[in-house]
């Protein structure tokens, strides 16, 4: 974060006009590592002032020095998504410290897994009723044609099968499907 702040020099006290100088505030990772934010800290850009816990959290586990060789080799393109990427990975790694983000992934995998076992059971289920309907909407109809004399006409199984029209449907409820 950047203040402007005016200083008063023994120039400023005569009559020109008073010289602004910017007082920047180090960032997170200077702070911890106790030294002198320079202008151009590679460190700067990614752990802000406020956000003191990013860069502990990275430098527990990847160390200062790996941190800013790590950003020094990546394009500048690159370096804010490798850095999350490590805080990531160490709030894994401190969470987990067996299996980092591998026990994480290997969890997500697990619930995809059961979800998409889920899925194919929900979806046998749901063939199955599909069957179990157009075998009684079958059954129905042969029971109906027997029963009552059908035109000269006689109607193929398939089209008994394939039976859906909402009008049909209609009658069939209408008629008692037990005398």
């Amino acid at each position: 974060m950047e203040c402007s702040d005016t200083t008063l020099t023994s120039s400023s006290l005569s009559h020109s006009p008073p010289r602004q100088s910017l007082v920047m505030s180090p960032c997170a990772a200077c702070k911890i590592l106790r030294r002198r934010c320079v202008e151009k800290c590679v460190l700067a850009p990614y752990f802000p002032p406020n956000d003191p816990l990013k860069f502990t959290t990275a430098h527990r586990v990847f160390g200062a020095s790996n941190i800013i060789k790590f950003l020094q080799e990546l394009p500048e393109y690159q370096r804010a998504d490798a850095v999350s990427t490590m805080v990531y990975e160490a709030n894994a790694r401190l969470r987990d410290p067996v299996y980092g983000c591998a026990g994480a992934i290997c969890h997500l995998q697990k619930q995809v897994n059961e979800l998409e076992e889920q899925l194919a059971k929900a979806k046998a289920e749901i063939l199955n009723m599909h069957c179990q309907q157009t075998n009684l909407m079958a059954l129905i109809w042969m029971e109906m044609a027997q029963s009552s004399p059908m035109s000269s006409s006689e109607q193929s199984l398939d089209n008994i099968i394939n039976f859906q029209d909402e009008n049909n449907l209609e009658y069939l409820w209408e008629q008692p499907l037990w005398t």
